[in-house]
């Protein structure tokens, strides 16, 4: 199958629509949308490129961005790509240590900074560093504290170029190949030393079609950017709707979100399943807080709901007409409200990242809110599986988009073959030998199986298994997404590899516990003292024991200790879509763990 290349979908779009919008930012100041055209779009890109080209970037030689999400990244990436150089993203929330390791392996020579904090990290490092030569800022707000080599972005695209520069740029942009690397993005490391995954405009291009072949967009649909464009997730979708000329929003402030989708009202937003868990729990939390005529007309609904979407539309199955009735008022005085808290317009939700709970995917569903749930990594060009429109199960993540294959291999792990599969690892053959069997099917490091529909189910992480000092193995993320559905329950994080027993560091909901203090009349001074209240420890322990049911004795949580913060992108215990970093976590809160197992 021939395929396009980023960089002429975008000209393409440019021309066509010209004068119509292409994405959004919010200016600080007024608190406004302001649009900015595509044309003014691609006008930017081709700036920043030839500035690249003026500064000596050559054919596939290494960009970092180094920022939080703005329009201006998005600009930047394209840039580099329309040069034919490769974009190096790195989370804006890196540590120094991690963004060196990467503008070392990457042999960096010129980074875009976002706000004070990552150029502050940048120029630090560039003091003893031999590759960074240049920091670009991406916004005028950054103090450049007299720093030689560094320039705002304005200076930099509007230095003076030779003529030279425009045909250097033409000449690449009709010299580009589809096996040019496009990216190379370093994974979040959570089971050792980053690697960077390399991919080329195939990837994408493949990617982008298969998307494009199982989604139903259209150019008057809007998306909501929120998640890291560090990340192949957001990355991917924001290429996707820049490609399907939908207009898109981006967030810088992750706090915001619940306001901003009130402003934006967008029909398609990515998610990741912390998301849902968060809004579940508030949902459930309401509920428990109504009258008990309230309580009654939204189970009442909410019962009305799963008919009519789960158990009828899902499966395409003919509505009766007394449901269908039924349905009407029941969206009209409860299911519309609950769609009210993601804008109201959604069409639907990718959500990946991690599993998400069968009965919260059905609850969501049941109100009208399509969640498309699915599968990926960032060796996949992001998908690799995605509920479909209809005849999807709850508790999978979908079906192999087109163009992808998916099958068990041994100790049940996916494997995965299509276009989308990375090239490698760089500057690492070994590393890359290690994730392909003998006949080219990369090994995700993932559990799972395929149900009987060809659906993909995934059952938990290989590399997370723990094994106890007795034998026995755990799968700590089906104990984790068993218990974090609770409204009591932030975070949790299971704990039991070569322990005799499992135990757990848990983050409660302060809000929901500090309510409870109140209305059990318990009295408290900070949250420290609230979480080693006795009565508190008890009601945990009761939710703990309730939410286990259903595993067996060695799978079950012995001992728990309640953390009085939760786990943080800035405190490098979790990544940028909120997966747990579980080395990092043992080693931090490791006097604590040991202190559960002393008898």
């Amino acid at each position: 199958m021939s395929y396009k290349h980023l960089t002429e979908v975008i000209k393409e779009n440019a021309q066509r629509f010209s004068n119509k919008n292409a994405i959004f930012y919010k200016n600080s100041e007024t608190k406004n949308w302001v649009g900015i055209s595509w044309k003014n779009f691609y006008s930017q890109i081709q700036n920043v490129s030839k500035a690249l080209i003026n500064f000596g970037i050559k054919e596939q030689q290494n960009v970092a961005i180094f920022a939080q999400n703005m329009t201006e990244w998005i600009i930047a990436d394209v840039a580099i790509m329309n040069t034919r150089a490769v974009t190096v993203p790195i989370y804006a929330t890196n540590s120094a240590k991690e963004t060196e390791y990467i503008i070392n392996d990457a042999e960096i020579s010129v980074i875009f900074v976002g706000d004070q904090e990552e150029f502050d990290k940048a120029e630090e490092i560039s003091k003893t560093n031999k590759y960074l030569k240049l920091i670009v800022s991406l916004t005028e707000t950054v103090d450049f504290r007299n720093h030689k080599n560094a320039v705002y972005l304005s200076d930099f695209v509007n230095a003076e170029f030779p003529k030279s520069i425009d045909t250097e740029l033409e000449k690449r942009f009709f010299e580009h190949q589809l096996d040019d690397l496009a990216s190379i993005i370093y994974t979040s490391g959570t089971t050792g030393e980053p690697k960077g995954v390399m991919l080329d405009h195939n990837n994408f291009a493949a990617s982008l079609k298969a998307h494009e072949d199982e989604l139903d967009v259209n150019i008057n649909d809007t998306s909501l950017s929120f998640l890291p464009l560090s990340h192949i997730y957001e990355r991917s979708w924001v290429f996707f709707c820049i490609q399907s000329g939908i207009q898109v929003y981006f967030n810088q402030d992750p706090k915001e979100i619940a306001e901003v989708l009130k402003e934006v009202k967008p029909t398609l937003m990515c998610t990741v399943p912390r998301i849902f868990e968060k809004i579940f729990s508030a949902i459930q939390a309401k509920r428990k807080e109504a009258s008990p005529t309230k309580m009654k007309l939204a189970s009442w609904a909410l019962g009305i709901g799963n008919a009519y979407n789960n158990k009828h539309k899902r499966i395409d199955k003919k509505v009766p007409l007394s449901l269908k009735l039924k349905h009407k008022i029941a969206d009209k005085l409860v299911l519309s409200k609950l769609r009210g808290v993601f804008g109201g317009n959604i069409k639907f939700m990718p959500c990946g990242g991690a599993p998400l709970a069968a009965d919260m995917v059905s609850f969501f569903h049941s109100f009208g809110l399509n969640i498309k749930c699915g599968y990926g990594l960032t060796e996949t060009t992001a998908t690799v599986s995605l509920f479909g429109n209809q005849h999807f199960e709850f508790n999978s993540a979908g079906k192999a988009i087109a163009g992808t294959e998916i099958k068990i291999g041994a100790n049940n792990e996916i494997l995965v073959k299509g276009p989308g599969v990375m090239k490698g690892y760089y500057k690492k053959p070994e590393a890359t030998a290690e994730v392909f069997t003998q006949d080219g099917w990369f090994k995700t490091g993932d559990a799972g199986k395929m149900d009987e529909k060809g659906n993909l189910v995934i059952t938990d992480r290989i590399k997370d298994l723990m094994k106890t000092s007795g034998g026995k193995y755990i799968a700590p993320q089906k104990l984790e997404t068993a218990l974090i559905n609770d409204s009591f329950i932030e975070q949790i994080a299971v704990i039991g590899d070569q322990q005799k027993y499992v135990t757990a560091l848990a983050v409660p909901s302060f809000e929901n516990i500090k309510k409870y203090a109140i209305e059990h009349s318990i009295s408290f001074k900070d949250i420290e003292e609230l979480i080693n209240h006795n009565q508190i420890k008890d009601l945990f322990e009761k939710r703990f024991e309730e939410l286990q049911k259903e595993f067996s004795k060695f799978e079950k949580i012995k001992k728990f200790t309640l953390l009085p913060k939760e786990f943080s992108i800035e405190a490098g215990e979790i990544t940028a879509t909120l997966k747990l970093k579980r080395k990092v976590i043992q080693k931090k809160y490791k006097e604590l763990i040991d202190k559960m197992y002393k008898d």
